[in-house]
């Protein structure tokens, strides 16, 4: 069984920044991609970035620009660089990686941005 394990998240003003990891139990670029989603109140859960094993990015456009997706293989860490900061991009993030036919998921991190 996969897990995946985020941290990093908290409460931070708007224009901040914060830096959300997701640890992985297996070799990460064994992963068809792994990616960052978010859910906030009331709202269905959305992609906010992807990298795939080939290293390809890909981002919504409402974080384009303000967010970075990345990974270090030696440490089997995804990351998420979150800068300038809105209170629209409060939410809980969630970890991703997928396998051809199974998505893993974390437990979830709070981010949560005042105005």
């Amino acid at each position: 069984q996969v897990q995946l394990v985020e941290s990093g998240g908290g409460l931070v003003q708007a224009g901040g920044s914060l830096r959300l990891s997701c640890a992985a139990s297996r070799i990460i670029f064994s992963f068809n991609a792994m990616g960052w989603y978010r859910q906030a109140p009331g709202k269905q859960r959305e992609l906010v970035a992807l990298i795939t094993s080939g290293g390809t990015t890909n981002y919504s456009d409402s974080v384009k620009g303000r967010f970075t997706i990345s990974r270090d293989n030696a440490k089997n860490t995804v990351y998420l660089q979150m800068n300038s900061l809105k209170p629209e991009d409060t939410a809980v993030y969630y970890c991703n990686a997928r396998d051809i036919t199974i998505n893993y998921w974390g437990q979830g991190t709070q981010v949560t941005v005042s105005s």
